[in-house]
């Protein structure tokens, strides 16, 4: 298993997100295939110290919808942060950038972030 170590500190989370994302899909491999899951373990230290944008706290939201009328459920990143922290912010724009099929929840185990 490779195990790959990544310092979050003074980075965006969007080019993290990206960076890891690459990194749990097996992209830098030259034996790269869509179905199958790399034997890859990353972990990001430091995520506290992450760069926020002050605007996007306020103006970005993640929704959520229950499937019945009226259910959706808007939070900001900002509530996010207040809550769960910034390794959450990371934690959903990486699994953003994962492919949505059956193999994204097994790719999103290998991540562990730590503050």
């Amino acid at each position: 298993m490779q195990k790959f170590t990544i310092d979050a500190t003074n980075k965006k989370p969007g080019r993290l997100a990206t960076e890891i994302a690459v990194l749990l899909m097996g992209k830098y491999k030259a034996d790269f295939a869509k179905n199958k899951i790399p034997d890859v373990q990353v972990e990001v230290t430091n995520a506290d110290l992450l760069i926020l944008d002050q605007k996007k706290l306020v103006a970005k939201t993640y929704a959520t919808h229950s499937g019945y009328p009226g259910k959706l459920k808007l939070t900001s990143m900002q509530d996010v942060v207040d809550k769960k922290g910034a390794k959450e912010v990371l934690r959903r724009a990486v699994l953003g950038m994962l492919p949505k099929n059956k193999l994204r929840p097994e790719m999103i185990k290998r991540l562990t972030i730590k503050d």
